[in-house]
C-alpha cells in the first residue's frame, strides 16, 4: 500500500474512533471542537478586518462632499453646513442642507432631501431621542423626524447621525456648495514607521495566543487517548500506525472545530450590530473574511492538529501494556527552549534605532519573526519552569498536597492550559511598554487651559447688541458658573489710503467686562469706562509700531469699515467714527484659555456703542459648574438655540493623533476579544481535566475527602501554573518591550506596565475557578466509581 493510502487509512480510522468512542469519546471530541471553534471564530473575525475597514471607508467617502469653489448655483446644487455636536460623550454627526434647485440629490441612505424643519435620522439616534436619556437632546434638535437613514448611509449601526432641512442657509453661512456626493480625491496619509511597528506588534500579540490555544485544544483528552492507543498496540498496530491514528482523532476534532468556528463566527456576525466595543460597531455585512485568509485557516487548522499530535507523541513510547509516560518521566531539557528567544533577539537587535517617526517603512518580516520567536520561546519555557518548581514543592495542607502531586504527575497538561495566557500577557506587556513610551510623539499640546474654561463657542451677529444678547444667554444657562464673554470686530484708521501703503491699517476691537478682559490682558486695574491698548510686542500679533497706526490713545478709528466686492474693491459706506479716550493705557496681552492672544483695542461696555460695529463676532469661553450634571449639554443647547451653525468646542490640553487613536482603539477591541477567548479556553481546559479525573475524584470522596478540600485543590492546580506563567510573562514581556524601545530609540516610560496584565490574570483564576465549581461538585459523587 502506498504511503498516501496508508496515511488516509490510518487518519480515517482515527476519525472513526473519535466519533464512535461512546459517551466519553464524544465528550472529548466535543470539547476539542469547542476549543478549536473558539479560536477559529476569532481568526475569521481577524480575517474580516480588511473588508470591515474598507467598507466603512467606502461608505464614509460616498457621503462626503469634496469642497470645490468652482461649483455654481444650478438645478442640482445644494448648500450644506456641518453641525456635529457632542451629547454625554457621544458624537452626533449632523448636516444642514438647503437645495438650490429641484433636482438636488439626496445623500446616500435617503430617498429625498428633508424639507425645512424636517430631519432624517439614523435608527440609533431615533432610539435615543425616543428614550428618557435623550430628553435633553431634543431641545438641541428641534426638527420633525420624517425619514430614517438606511444602512448604506451610515458607518455603523450605532452611529448617531442626522440630516436636517434649513431654508436660512446662504452661500455666506454654508460650509460649501456642491452638486454630488462622493470624495474620490481623498487619500489617506502613509503611516509612519513607529505606528507601523505598533500595528505589527498588535497583530502578533493578539493572534499568537489564538494559535497557541488551538494547538492546546487539539490535545484535550490526551491521557485517555494514550491509554486507548496502548490497546491498539496490544491488537497489533505498530508505533507509526498508532501515532497516525492519534493524529486522525485530533483531525476529527479540528474538522468539527472548523464547523463550530463557522457557527460561532455566524453568531458573532449577527450580534455585531448590537454590540459596541470601545465605540466600534459594524453591520453584519461588513464582517466578511478575506477568501485567501479563510482558505489559509481551513488548511492550517487541520494541518496543525496533525502536526501538533505527532510532535507531542514523539517522546512517548506507546506499548501494548501501557504508556511509558505513566512511569517516571524524563526531565525536560532547557537548552533548546532558550534557542528560540535567542534567535528572536538576533533578528530584532540589528534593527536597533532604525524605526523613526520620519520613516514610512520597517523590516516587517524580520521584526514580526523576531517577536514571534521571543514569544514562542517564552511559551516553551513554561513547561520546564512548572516542572522545575512543582518538583521541589513539599508539605502543606491536604488540598495543597493534592494539587502539587497532580501537577507533579502531569505538569505538561497544566502548562498547556495556561500557555495562551502566558503568550498573551507577555505580548500585552511589551505592547503596553511600547505604547506608553511612544504615545507622547502622537500627542501635541493645544495651548488650551481647560482649568480656566471648559467650552468655547463663537458666532457672527448682525450687530453688537445681538452679540451681547448671545453672551447674556450663556450667562443665564443652567450649569454655567462663569462666562468669559467678548465681542470682537475689526476697525480701521479713517481716511484714504496714504502714499506707500498697500492697504489701510486695521486692528481688532474687543468689548467685554473687566473680569473677561483680565483673561485677555494683564491689567493693573479695571473699571467700567476704561479702555486699553493690548500689545503682543510682535509675538503672536503685529509689531507695536504697526498697531499704533490705529490703536493709540486719542486716535480716531472707523467702527464700520467698508465691505469689499469679489474683485477686492471697497463698497461705498458711511464711516462711523469713534475716538479712543486719551486715558487709554497700554497693557501686555495675555494668553486666553484657548491658547490665543488678543491685541488691539480693549474696551469696557460703557465706552463704545457695540450696535455700531459691523459684523461683530460673539465669543464665549464657558466655565461649567462641576456639581451640575449635564452642564455642558445645557450650554450646547443654548448655543443651538442661538444659531444651529454655532460651533461649540471642548477645551483639551492635548490633542491625540487620529491615526494613533484608531490603532489604539483597534488594540483595545482586539485585546478584549483575546481575553474573552483566553477565559473560555481556561474554562474548557479545566473542565476537560476534571472530566479526566472524574473517577479519581469519586475515589477520594468515597474515602471521606471533604468537598472543600477538593475545591481548594482545583484552585491551587489552576493558580500555581498561572502564577508561574505570569512571572515568566512579566520577565519575557519586559525583555521584549526593552528591545522594541531600542528599535525606536525610546526610554521606558512606565515600569509598571505589567501590573494591569497580572491583575487580569488573577481575575481569570478567580473566574475560571468559580465557573468550574458546579461541575466539580457534580463529579464528586461515589457513583462515579461505576463502570461498564
Amino acid at each position: 500500500m502506498s504511503s498516501a493510502a496508508t496515511w488516509i487509512r490510518d487518519l480515517s480510522l482515527g476519525i472513526r474512533f473519535a466519533v464512535t468512542g461512546g459517551r466519553r469519546g464524544w465528550t472529548r471530541t466535543i470539547l476539542t471542537a469547542i476549543g478549536v471553534g473558539l479560536g477559529v471564530s476569532l481568526l475569521l473575525v481577524a480575517a474580516s478586518v480588511p473588508h470591515l475597514i474598507q467598507s466603512r471607508e467606502d461608505r464614509e467617502s460616498a457621503r462626503t462632499v469634496t469642497f470645490d469653489n468652482g461649483v455654481k448655483r444650478s438645478e442640482r446644487s445644494f448648500l450644506m453646513a456641518a453641525t456635529s455636536t457632542l451629547y454625554r460623550g457621544d458624537t452626533i454627526g449632523g448636516t444642514l442642507i438647503r437645495p438650490e434647485g429641484a433636482h438636488a440629490p439626496a445623500p446616500p441612505g435617503l430617498a429625498k432631501l428633508p424639507g425645512p424643519g424636517e430631519m432624517a435620522v439614523s435608527p440609533a439616534l431615533a432610539e435615543l431621542l425616543d428614550s428618557p436619556e435623550g430628553a435633553l437632546l431634543k431641545g438641541r434638535l428641534p426638527y420633525r423626524i420624517t425619514a430614517t437613514i438606511e444602512d448604506r448611509g451610515l458607518i455603523g449601526p450605532a452611529e448617531l447621525r442626522y440630516y436636517a432641512g434649513n431654508d436660512t442657509l446662504s452661500a455666506q453661512t454654508a460650509d460649501w456648495r456642491a452638486v454630488s456626493y462622493g470624495d474620490n480625491e481623498g487619500k489617506s496619509e502613509p503611516l509612519n514607521a513607529v505606528l507601523l511597528l505598533v500595528i505589527l506588534m498588535t497583530c502578533v500579540a493578539l493572534l499568537l495566543p489564538v494559535a497557541v490555544f488551538i494547538a492546546t485544544a487539539v490535545r484535550f483528552g490526551g491521557e485517555q487517548r494514550d491509554r486507548r492507543l496502548a490497546a491498539l498496540r496490544l491488537v497489533g498496530s505498530d508505533q507509526a500506525m498508532t501515532r497516525r491514528i492519534a493524529a486522525g482523532e485530533s483531525l476529527c476534532g479540528a474538522l468539527l472545530g472548523l464547523a463550530a468556528g463557522a457557527g460561532f463566527f455566524a453568531l458573532i456576525r449577527q450580534l455585531a450590530g448590537s454590540v459596541t466595543v470601545w465605540n466600534v460597531n459594524a453591520f453584519p455585512f461588513d464582517i466578511v473574511p478575506s477568501p485567501a485568509l479563510t482558505a489559509l485557516i481551513v488548511v492550517a487548522v487541520p494541518a496543525s492538529a496533525i502536526g501538533v499530535t505527532l510532535f507531542t507523541l514523539r517522546g512517548v513510547s506507546i506499548e501494548p501494556l501501557g504508556v511509558v509516560r505513566n512511569t517516571a518521566p524524563r526531565r525536560r531539557r532547557l537548552w533548546w527552549r532558550l534557542l528560540l528567544p535567542t534567535a528572536g533577539l538576533a533578528l530584532l537587535l540589528p534593527q536597533t534605532g532604525k524605526v523613526g517617526m520620519g520613516d514610512t517603512r520597517i523590516a516587517t518580516y524580520q521584526i514580526a519573526g523576531g517577536a514571534l520567536l521571543v514569544l514562542i520561546g517564552v511559551t516553551t519555557l513554561l513547561p520546564w519552569l512548572v516542572e522545575a518548581v512543582v518538583g521541589r514543592l513539599r508539605g502543606g495542607p491536604v488540598s495543597w498536597q493534592l494539587a502539587v502531586r497532580r501537577l507533579q504527575l502531569s505538569s505538561g497538561t497544566a502548562a498547556r492550559a495556561v500557555s495562551g495566557i502566558v503568550v498573551a500577557a507577555a505580548g500585552a506587556i511589551a505592547l503596553q511598554m511600547l505604547f506608553a513610551s511612544v504615545q507622547s510623539d502622537f500627542m501635541k499640546p493645544t495651548g488650551m487651559d481647560s482649568a480656566r474654561a471648559q467650552l468655547e463657542t463663537h458666532a457672527s451677529a448682525a450687530d453688537g447688541s445681538v452679540a451681547r444678547e448671545m453672551i447674556q444667554k450663556y450667562t443665564a444657562t443652567k450649569g454655567v458658573s462663569g462666562v468669559i464673554g467678548i465681542i470682537e470686530a475689526s476697525v480701521e484708521r479713517p481716511g484714504p489710503q496714504r502714499k506707500g501703503e498697500s492697504f489701510i491699517p486695521t486692528t481688532s476691537i474687543t468689548v467685554a467686562d473687566c473680569p473677561s478682559l483680565r483673561e485677555l490682558a494683564k491689567l493693573p486695574s479695571c473699571k467700567d469706562g476704561d479702555v486699553f491698548i493690548a500689545r503682543t510686542h510682535g509675538g503672536d500679533g503685529p509689531p507695536d509700531d504697526y498697531l499704533a497706526e490705529t490703536a493709540r490713545a486719542g486716535a480716531q478709528v472707523n467702527l464700520h469699515p467698508p465691505e469689499y466686492t469679489s474683485e477686492g474693491m471697497p463698497k461705498k459706506t458711511e464711516p462711523v467714527l469713534w475716538r479712543i479716550p486719551a486715558s487709554a493705557r497700554n497693557v501686555d496681552s495675555r494668553t486666553d484659555p484657548m491658547g490665543q492672544k488678543s491685541f488691539g483695542i480693549m474696551a469696557t461696555p460703557s465706552t463704545v456703542d457695540v450696535s455700531k460695529l459691523r459684523v461683530p463676532r460673539a465669543r464665549a469661553m464657558i466655565q461649567l459648574d462641576p456639581d451640575v450634571p449635564d452642564a455642558a449639554e445645557y450650554a450646547r443647547n443654548t448655543a443651538a438655540g442661538i444659531d444651529p451653525l454655532t460651533r461649540v468646542s471642548t477645551l483639551q490640553n492635548f490633542e491625540r493623533d487620529s491615526q494613533f487613536s484608531s490603532v489604539r482603539t483597534g488594540l483595545f477591541v482586539g485585546a478584549t476579544a483575546t481575553m474573552l477567548l483566553i477565559a473560555a479556553s481556561l474554562l474548557v481546559s479545566t473542565l476537560e481535566q476534571l472530566r479526566d479525573r472524574k473517577r479519581l475524584l469519586s475515589v477520594l470522596v468515597a474515602f471521606g475527602t471533604r468537598r472543600a478540600t477538593l475545591s481548594w485543590s482545583v484552585l491551587w492546580q489552576t493558580a500555581v501554573p498561572i502564577a508561574l506563567g505570569l512571572v515568566l510573562a512579566v520577565t519575557g514581556g519586559i525583555g521584549l518591550g526593552l528591545v522594541l524601545l531600542k528599535l525606536v530609540n525610546k526610554q521606558v516610560a512606565d515600569w509598571w506596565a505589567f501590573a494591569p496584565i497580572t491583575g487580569v490574570g488573577a481575575a481569570l483564576i478567580l473566574l475560571v475557578t468559580l465557573l468550574s465549581l458546579p461541575p466539580l461538585w457534580r463529579m464528586m459523587r461515589p457513583d462515579g466509581l461505576r463502570t461498564e
